[in-house]
């Protein structure tokens, strides 16, 4: 429910923020303290929360985000649209922008992130930040009349752009040599270049011998209001991303590795930019698009004052226990905005997704109504092992554990299945343990690698054969 404007409120907990963290926050309030009295506060009229809720694994699920507008939320929390100000953790209450005051007993902070733009971006409106709906809008009204296009970055966001956009030349520059290296290793990114050379060029070539491999790890020496909630999953599958050029045209990004903007230069009456790229080696180049679309990640939004200082981490989020308490007495926060501050189990790690948003919004719901009755909580499971879903290049991607090796150092092996244009399947083994694993283009080993990872299986014995495809390790591990 909807509330009309009033210059001071009360309520026993207060939720900031209407992105994923935060209204699974107030939802799990709703459900562990279904009389208690709620308030979401949010700087959009549109929210978004998890709909179709579908498990992978055991304890991984796939979801989708639906965007509704806070008058079509239910009567289990209120809501009020204004920006947050200040907090006055002394006195249990805060200020709004438009100078409402909102006293509460427990508060929770799920501020989001805002895009993390390139240097000498400024208020240039030929250089986007890609963060939320009405940035996509944006996008939108570009694309138009665009025939080129700069994409910045090489995580998610950037990667689906890079694949989805139709109708016009993208030149994507990403500072490491191989694409999509946020979520992916340089064998997982040639699958997908491989299929996407294909896709265009609509080989119908049948599928090639399975090969499977095992190698140790080497590791190398204009803008919207961007404090808007985040784009969810398969966002891209409810905009028309199509340029000016000739219709129903994909075609492939031309890629520059290991490159940067060394410097962005507008042409006359905005009708384009010229841009400098610096590459790895020191050589420049010189290009001409209609605009810049930079995707490099976010930072947390921490866009107001307090009464006392809050405890930021070096990558300025809020500093969290396993409970998402915050140094403050009653003050909570979850999502992009914090960061886990507690000795993380042996196969989770944090990452700023989705995924992440909704898991600590919901704990975070959880302790503040156990708080509010004296109880003991205890911290969710999904904390003891980090998984993601996703998609990537139109293939389904499932990450678990330590999927690329994080803080393994040097000391593990990673074997390989790859079958062209089908699937590329990574396990990560330290002392013949399964650490973590890359599933993509089948998810049907999720369960399984599951148990595998937090059983600690020995699978030295079956070496190799862990991965031969004429061996049904579901059935064998069951």
């Amino acid at each position: 429910m909807r509330l009309s404007p009033r210059m001071s409120r009360e309520c026993e907990f207060l939720v900031i923020g209407g992105g994923i963290a935060g209204v699974s926050c107030a939802e799990s309030l709703a459900i562990c303290r279904p009389n208690a009295s709620i308030l979401l506060l949010t700087e959009s009229s549109i929210v978004k929360s998890v709909t179709n809720l579908v498990p992978v694994a055991r304890y991984l699920h796939k979801f989708d985000v639906r965007e509704q507008d806070v008058s079509e939320m239910g009567a289990s929390f209120e809501t009020l649209v204004d920006q947050l100000e200040h907090i006055s953790s002394s006195e249990h209450c805060i200020r709004t922008k438009a100078g409402v005051k909102v006293k509460y007993r427990y508060l929770c902070l799920c501020t989001g992130g805002t895009p993390k733009l390139f240097c000498g971006q400024g208020a240039d409106p030929l250089i986007i930040g890609i963060r939320d709906t009405d940035s996509v809008l944006q996008l939108q009204r570009k694309l138009r009349t665009a025939k080129d296009i700069m994409i910045l970055g090489n995580g998610g966001i950037a990667s689906e752009l890079a694949y989805e956009l139709k109708n016009i030349n993208v030149h994507w520059v990403v500072k490491d040599a191989h694409i999509s290296a946020t979520f992916v290793d340089p064998g997982a990114a040639e699958f997908f270049h491989i299929a996407m050379n294909e896709l265009k060029e609509q080989d119908s070539s049948p599928v090639t011998a399975i090969k499977r491999m095992r190698y140790s790890a080497v590791l190398p020496k204009e803008q919207t209001n961007n404090h808007a909630a985040a784009l969810g999953p398969d966002w891209h599958r409810t905009f028309d991303l199509s340029g000016s050029g000739e219709r129903e045209v994909k075609r492939l990004p031309k890629i520059y590795y290991k490159s940067r903007i060394h410097s962005v230069q507008d042409l006359d009456d905005h009708a384009g930019v010229i841009v400098k790229l610096e590459h790895e080696d020191g050589s420049f180049e010189q290009l001409t698009c209609d605009f810049i679309v930079s995707a490099t990640g976010v930072l947390p939004n921490t866009h107001y004052t307090c009464d006392s200082p809050l405890q930021f981490s070096s990558d300025g989020g809020i500093c969290v226990d396993e409970m998402m308490r915050t140094n403050l007495v009653d003050v909570f926060a979850a999502g992009d905005v914090c960061t886990a501050n507690w000795p993380a189990a042996m196969h989770w790690f944090q990452m700023r997704l989705w995924t992440q948003a909704r898991q600590m919004g919901s704990m975070a719901g959880r302790s503040m109504a156990a708080a509010s009755e004296v109880e003991c909580v205890y911290q969710d499971f999904c904390f003891e092992l980090f998984g993601h879903v996703t998609t990537l290049f139109g293939y389904p991607v499932v990450l678990l554990g330590r999927f690329n090796g994080q803080g393994l150092g040097r000391d593990y092996e990673i074997l390989v299945r790859c079958t062209r244009n089908k699937e590329y399947i990574k396990f990560v083994l330290q002392n013949g343990r399964l650490r973590g694993a890359m599933l993509i283009g089948n998810n049907d080993l999720a369960e399984t690698c599951e148990n595998l990872i937090l059983n600690g299986i020995d699978l030295e014995p079956y070496g190799d054969d862990i991965l031969n495809p004429d061996i049904d390790i579901e059935d064998y591990f069951d």
